[in-house]
């Protein structure tokens, strides 16, 4: 029996093929690029998954490589970018699935948050701004509805590119003319800023009762940029606070409609409680799923392959054993340009915690982009008994290292002065 990955996450792919071979099926995983999984499956043993190469955005060349499947069982799509695109196919192939109006909700942020508004589950309402740039009326009757500090952003975007901060009346214009200028996933809209610590919720849902697996801090670059830096896993709220946050979840989860399969929801605490900042139908990203495994001690890709062929994932109710608390650093350069590689990473063996250095690029990749995570290199990681020790750790570690650059051709070919 098969189960066929639709491109996946860089890390996480190893576990998967573990659970796979756990549960009695055979993992194959459809992408364009092997090579984006390097990491992952040259420490994998020889012939431990299919791997297909197929160009995984024509949606008719995958579904004639899901049809010779042998013994096809379902599908797995745990990205952004082919979430839409796996749920047509698991619809069209007759394979378990969420509801896939739920899935095409969670990638429309704004739809989410008017949804959430209506149930009372938001402060703020989510407004269409893609006109706005070049409308003063509009601009103003935006700006008088949303009120500041704002944000905008595409409603189908990922790794917080696209994404704008507005103070005042000078950052709304230019967050305007700057988003006209970029090519959207989706649509341009804004939506209230709220302030506070930032955190995801990683929670698992079968038949409508969700399990809240942990959550995980999510420390943020200074403002006005939202690049991601600090991740760690599992945050120790107080017990009437955690479970408050859990009821919080299963309002938001019922509220949108997903009934099933992970969910990775990040969220604000302000001074007000918690306020939705976007709901992912999939495990958290970076080495979020990793850290899922190490700190509850098993190995919880189980219950992605579970979900996928239309078993209540062990999951929901297993005794969990527990593991290490576990944080991350992404390892972003000083400058951008072409990545030539990471120094430092021999210094790694003689900090506590186990760190490691999760490559994420290649030598010779261009890194443009330093306000989001398009800029990132790399991800340290390391552990500790508590997140708070292990955060200390992998900044630590991370600190120890240095992500080397050199300027872009363009770059080194203009004259003094220019740009």
């Amino acid at each position: 029996m098969s189960v066929v990955c639709l491109e996946s996450l860089t890390f996480g792919l190893g576990h998967l093929v573990r659970a796979a071979d756990a549960l009695g099926e055979r993992l194959r995983l459809l992408t364009r690029d092997p090579s984006y999984y390097a990491y992952e499956l040259e420490r994998l043993p020889a012939g431990a998954l299919d791997v297909v190469e197929v160009d995984t955005f024509d949606t008719e060349r995958v579904a004639d490589q899901l049809a010779a499947t042998p013994g096809l069982r379902g599908l797995i799509s745990s990205t952004d970018t082919w979430t839409l695109v796996g749920a047509e196919l698991t619809a069209r192939f007759g394979l378990p699935g969420l509801d896939a109006s739920a899935l095409r909700l969670t990638r429309d942020k704004a739809a989410v948050r008017n949804r959430l508004h209506a149930a009372g589950l938001t402060r703020g309402r989510a407004v269409e701004a893609s006109k706005a740039a070049h409308d003063r009326a509009l601009r103003a009757a935006l700006l008088a509805e949303v009120g500041l500090p704002a944000v905008l952003k595409d409603t189908a975007g990922t790794g917080s590119q696209n994404v704008y901060l507005v103070r005042d009346e000078r950052e709304w214009q230019a967050a305007l003319d700057t988003a006209a200028g970029r090519r959207l996933t989706g649509r341009l809209f804004a939506e209230p800023y709220f302030s506070g610590p930032v955190y995801s919720a990683e929670t698992l849902t079968w038949a409508g009762r969700t399990r809240l697996l942990g959550v995980s801090s999510r420390l943020m670059s200074a403002e006005p940029s939202f690049r991601e830096e600090v991740t760690a896993f599992p945050v120790a709220f107080p017990g009437e606070q955690r479970d408050a946050i859990e009821r919080w979840l299963d309002r938001v989860l019922a509220a949108i409609g997903y009934t099933d399969r992970f969910a990775h929801l990040e969220f604000v605490l302000t001074a007000d409680g918690p306020e939705v900042v976007e709901v992912n139908p999939r495990i958290g990203g970076a080495l979020v799923g990793e850290g899922l495994c190490r700190a509850l001690g098993t190995n919880v890709y189980e219950a992605m392959v579970e979900a996928a062929v239309g078993r209540r994932p062990r999951l929901l109710d297993a005794e969990l054993p527990g593991g290490p608390a576990v944080a991350f650093v992404l390892g972003y350069p000083a400058e951008p340009g072409v990545f030539t590689g990471v120094t430092g990473v021999e210094r790694l063996a003689d900090m506590p915690g186990a760190p490691a250095w999760y490559p994420t690029k290649r030598p010779g990749d261009r890194i443009e982009h330093l306000t989001d995570s398009r800029g990132y290199a790399g991800i340290v990681y390391a552990e500790a008994e508590t997140a708070e020790l292990a955060t200390h750790r992998a900044v630590a570690a991370a600190n120890a290292l240095r992500v080397r650059t050199t300027p872009l051709p363009d770059q080194a070919e203009s004259p003094p002065g220019d740009g």
